[in-house]
């Protein structure tokens, strides 16, 4: 259930403890992230994000297997929020991805 005004939906992000700032640290500290945005999609309540995440770890790894990684290095953090999508990838597609749409795309964290 989503929350009805924005002080509702504040309360139930401060009772997670789950912010983005959080995600992101999380992610670049223990995968040695190079890059990470993460972004509630959740409409305000901090239950629903998707995270773009870029590092050296997901090197000769399946979707699959970069997915579990991520995951199981949130695993705490995935268990109190509603929704959790990952996008994973390694820093050589990510560079080729910022060729293909005009270098529009962030180099770092």
């Amino acid at each position: 259930m989503s929350a009805e005004t924005d002080t509702q939906a504040a309360e139930v992000a401060n009772t997670s403890g789950i912010t983005p700032a959080s995600l992101k640290r999380t992610l670049t500290e223990k995968l040695d992230a190079q890059y990470v945005t993460i972004e509630d999609i959740s409409g305000g309540c901090g239950q629903a994000f998707e995270a773009t995440i870029v590092s050296p770890l997901f090197v000769k790894k399946t979707s699959l297997a970069r997915h579990r990684l991520v995951n199981s290095t949130l695993k705490t953090e995935i268990a109190a929020i509603h929704a959790w999508t990952p996008k994973c990838f390694t820093p050589e597609e990510w560079e080729r991805k910022r060729v293909q749409e005009g270098e529009s795309l962030p180099l770092g964290v």
